[in-house]
């Protein structure tokens, strides 16, 4: 684990429209440092923002064309899962 999650929430919106399963999956991959379909400017700006407590983002696109996001705030108090439509 690369950082802190703190308390691990999710919004209604990602609850309906994505299982437990996929969502446990999604969060290994982003507390590991696999930050999605992220540009490679934005994945440099989580690796610093992990050394300078910044806030994290990953993004995960589906074979369906769903899309997860998951933020850990700077304070690393609490990780959000969520669509992007729900932002």
């Amino acid at each position: 684990m690369k950082f802190s999650l703190g308390r691990v929430v999710c919004t209604i919106g990602a609850h309906a429209d994505f299982s437990m399963v996929e969502m446990i999956l999604c969060l290994n991959r982003h507390m590991n440092g696999d930050w999605g379909e992220l540009s490679e400017d934005d994945k440099e700006e989580n690796e610093l923002a992990i050394e300078f407590g910044d806030r994290i983002l990953s993004s995960y696109k589906f074979p369906d064309g769903r899309v997860l996001w998951l933020i850990t705030e700077a304070d690393r108090s609490v990780t959000t899962i969520l669509r992007p439509k729900d932002y």
